[in-house]
């Protein structure tokens, strides 16, 4: 009797336990804000326009031409929307961005999202080893590592195939997605 007693006992907090954790998954799963312009993300406590710059919600999908811009020019206003709405805007960070390119769920929740490279904030960081003795390093007085920030190329994702690329020229005109913190 005891043994069956603690047999039901482990099993109905097994149930409620299994119940707790289901309802924990389906709070973090992405969903559109009320309007439907947004994605809230309870995981990343991010709000994603559902439309990149350029393009407009109409309640279905996204309309129109998607504004290409450079990477300093997206920076640029995503700092300007910070400072005119006193939202923290900015771009996206390359792992962010990537959570949606080339999947199922990123094309049902971003309906008519250009399926093209797209702007990261993730900066190149290019380590190169570099030996002392090497006519050339000598030259240019370097000498070991060094650590060099990519300051003319940026971070940049093909949404379609989610694919990822740092060696993007950041005078290159891309596609702009920008992101603030959840609501």
């Amino acid at each position: 009797m005891r043994h069956m007693r603690r047999t039901l006992l482990l099993s109905a907090l097994l149930l409620v336990l299994g119940a707790a954790g289901a309802q924990t998954r389906a709070v973090e799963a992405p969903a559109p804000s009320a309007d439907g312009a947004y994605v809230i993300d309870p995981r990343s406590k991010l709000a994603w326009p559902r439309c990149v710059v350029g393009m407009e919600w109409n309640g279905r999908t996204c309309t129109g031409e998607p504004r290409l811009m450079s990477h300093g020019e997206a920076a640029a206003m995503a700092t300007a929307r910070f400072k005119a709405e006193g939202v923290a805007w900015r771009l996206p960070r390359l792992t962010e961005l990537r959570r949606w390119a080339g999947s199922e769920q990123g094309r049902e929740l971003f309906p008519g999202d250009p399926q093209d490279w797209t702007w990261t904030s993730t900066s190149r960081i290019d380590t190169t080893q570099s030996s002392p003795y090497a006519y050339d390093n000598i030259t240019r007085g370097s000498l070991g590592t060094q650590d060099r920030l990519g300051v003319q190329q940026g971070w940049a994702v093909h949404m379609g195939s989610g694919e990822a690329r740092g060696d993007v020229a950041r005078k290159t005109a891309l596609i702009v997605r920008l992101v603030r913190p959840q609501p």
